[in-house]
Formats: structure tokens, sequence, C-alpha cells
């Protein structure tokens, strides 16, 4: 698959991009990573999105193989808002799709709230649209788990020590549960850590997964959503952080959109269904794009 790659000035530094099948002549696809601070290393196989149109991943900056600037006023949602809309203006793209999962559907429909008219259609992977409602669910995720880890992270949580080696043991037993439910996380996951960026993460989220103490605690758009009037597909994992319950209730809220659950994974449901997630994904884009 042809493949371009290169850098785009935005506001605090310069962004690395990824853009698969240029010369394709369907709608251009931009597809939002999570974290804050992560990056698009582990969505490279989204580029098999890329028969039928340009598919577009990009590392936001401060992490990735962006630039990293050490200017912490800039990690907040208003400038990733600027900076996809730099993105696009870069590469050229007047009407794209948007595929955001997890903190990228944060910015995803921040971005669709500001710009609809260049949006033709957006996709919320594992959503997170309300701080105080992820924080909820992962309140009753966590009471599903064993008590001595439940009480671990309460522990921690509150002794402020979630950089200890006990706090990233009750972890990982969240995340086999509800992030990633495959036996042993794929070598490209693993190297895909080195990509990521704490400090962005801490700012705007916090120390911990399930207490949200950064800069998007008060982030809620649920009462925005029927403002989203363009084509929309909600999906997420059976077993994923961002619940089924959840996502299905942020779907009713939105008047165009279709909800789809995988049975069969937990967060990161293109690692865990790649097949599924593709077939889904592929279907609902060239469904739009033929109308």
């Amino acid at each position: 698959m042809m493949r371009d790659e290169g850098y785009i000035e935005v506001t605090g530094g310069k962004v690395w991009y990824q853009i698969f099948n240029k010369n394709v002549n369907g709608t251009p696809v931009v597809v939002l990573h999570g974290g804050p601070g992560s990056s698009s290393f582990s969505l490279q196989s989204l580029q098999a999105l890329g028969t039928e149109r340009p598919v577009i991943l990009y590392d936001q900056l401060g992490c990735g193989r962006s630039e990293r600037p050490t200017d912490p006023s800039l990690w907040r949602i208003e400038r990733f808002v600027e900076e996809l809309g730099q993105v696009r203006q870069g590469l050229g793209l007047d009407v794209v799709h948007i595929l955001g999962h997890s903190w990228g559907t944060t910015l995803a429909a921040a971005y669709c709230l500001t710009m609809p008219s260049v949006v033709k259609s957006v996709i919320f992977s594992s959503p997170c649209l309300s701080a105080p409602i992820w924080e909820q669910d992962q309140r009753r995720n966590l009471m599903k788990l064993p008590k001595e880890v439940q009480e671990t992270i309460r522990r921690c949580e509150e002794n402020g020590t979630t950089d200890s080696k006990e706090f990233e043991e009750a972890t990982k037993v969240f995340n086999k549960n509800f992030v990633c439910r495959i036996d042993s996380d794929p070598e490209y996951l693993k190297e895909a850590s080195k990509y990521k960026n704490p400090e962005v993460y801490n700012i705007m989220w916090g120390p911990s997964e399930f207490t949200v103490l950064g800069n998007l605690k008060s982030f809620d758009c649920t009462s925005q959503l029927s403002e989203i009037t363009c084509p929309t597909l909600y999906t997420c994992g059976r077993y994923d952080e961002a619940t089924p319950e959840s996502t299905k209730y942020f779907s009713s809220l939105t008047p165009q959109s279709e909800f789809h659950v995988y049975e069969n994974s937990a967060h990161l449901p293109y690692i865990e269904e790649p097949e599924e997630y593709l077939r889904v994904v592929g279907s609902f884009l060239g469904k739009i794009d033929s109308l």
C-alpha cells in the first residue's frame, strides 16, 4: 500500500503523520489515537481501510514520533482541536471521516462540535465522552475484580503511591479484564509503550486511570451530542472500560447514530478482533461514501 509520511507545523511544534493510499478517490479517514499522550503506533492495522479511501494516522504533539515540547500549557483539549484542524489543512483535506479511539473520541467530539461542516461521518471507538461517567464506570468495573486488587488500587490512590509496584500489578489485573483480553499482549503493543508521554497523560487525566484529576476532569459533552448530525457509529467491546451501557447511552443521544458491540473484546477491539473491527468500520464508511 502506498505510504507517505512527514511533519506538519502545528501550534507548539511539529507533528508526524502517515498517509496511506493518498491517490484513492474516496473521502479520507483521519484516525485519532488514544491517551492523552499515547501514539498511533498500535493502530497501524487501520491502514487496511485504505483500499477505498486515503487513511491518515498522526501522532498528536508531545508523543509518538512528533516533537515533544516541554510547555505544559499546550496539553489541553482546545489546542488538540486546533491541531487536528491544522493537520487537516496541512494535508489539504476539505472533508473527512474521523475515527477516534478512547481519548481520540473526546477529541473527535470536540472537533465535530466546533467544525461540523468538514466532518462527513464520525466513528466513536470505545468512547470517553464524559469524564464523570468514565470514572463511575471504572468504579463499577473495579468491583468485578478480586477484593485485594480493589483494595490495592484504592489504597495507592489515597496514599499517592500510584507509581508503586503493587499498583502496577493491580492495574495489570484490571487491564487483562477491561483493556486487552488476549492471552499475551502482542510484541508491538509492548513496543508502543515507549512512544507514550506520561506527562501529557498526567496533566490532562491524572496519575491513575480510575480517578480523573487532570484538566479533563469536568469534560462532559453528553448535553451536546444531539448537535452531532453527521452519520455516526459508536462501537465498544463487550468487556470494555468504555462500557456497552454508556456507549449505548451516548448513541441514544446522537440523532444519526448506529451502535455495535464487539463480543470478544475489551478496550482494544482493533487488536482483539481485528478482522471484525475492520469489517464493521469498513462497512460503515463504505455505506456513507456510496450515498
